[in-house]
């Protein structure tokens, strides 16, 4: 398995959105609103790699990936003026991309005999994917491509809910209340599934895992 690009997994996340965040996600909500010509070809070229990555982790699959990659920014074209810059671009971004994979999920019919009796689906199996990251990070810096390697590994074994709220924390570095928005759940079951599935990963990580506890 290869997953090139890994984002600064130890970074600390901001607690809040600073005023210099907020003014871009309003001159943005405004732009959307606006169809400001050439604003979504910019969005898509700023978070195109983390979406696509979140989607692979969501997911666990890279052609579902992709179809939802497509339709998240077909729904942000047509319903762009919804966003009122209240928040954070990524997190109104993200939110739309997770509720595109449960409606996906739901749709899905079960096209095997093992899947039925099971209940095992694509997110279930083992997983290979690489994704090109956008520029490299301070994390890329100080790490090894064996480390980066070992720590998406680790992720890609927990079950979808709890390796959710690890990626929107550690790889793209959203604060609790943004990940309790994009997923709809309340702070404390960010909280729990976050510690959970620090649990589930600690034997795999080994030191690196302190490190890990000490970023939430």
């Amino acid at each position: 398995m290869t997953i090139a690009g890994i984002r600064p997994f130890f970074a600390k996340a901001p607690i809040a959105v600073d005023a210099e965040a907020r003014r871009e996600s309003l001159a943005v909500a405004e732009g959307l609103k606006q169809r400001k010509a050439g604003l979504l070809d910019e969005l898509i070229v700023r978070y195109q790699h983390r979406l696509l990555r979140y989607l692979l982790y969501l997911t666990g699959n890279r052609d579902t990936a992709e179809d939802l990659f497509q339709e998240v920014w077909m729904r942000v074209l047509v319903r762009g003026a919804q966003f009122n810059g209240k928040s954070r671009f990524e997190t109104w971004l993200f939110t739309i991309a997770r509720n595109l994979a449960i409606d996906q999920r739901r749709k899905r019919t079960v096209n095997s005999l093992d899947e039925l009796i099971d209940g095992a689906g694509d997110d279930d199996r083992a997983m290979t994917f690489e994704v090109a990251a956008g520029g490299p990070t301070p994390f890329d810096h100080v790490s090894s491509l064996e480390d980066r390697e070992k720590i998406a590994a680790a992720l890609l074994e927990l079950d979808t809910l709890h390796r959710e709220v690890m990626v929107l924390r550690f790889h793209e570095e959203m604060s609790l209340e943004e990940i309790a928005k994009v997923t709809r759940a309340p702070l404390s079951t960010v909280k729990s599934r976050l510690y959970r599935g620090l649990a589930m990963i600690k034997p795999r990580l080994g030191a690196d895992a302190e490190r890990f506890a000490e970023a939430v």
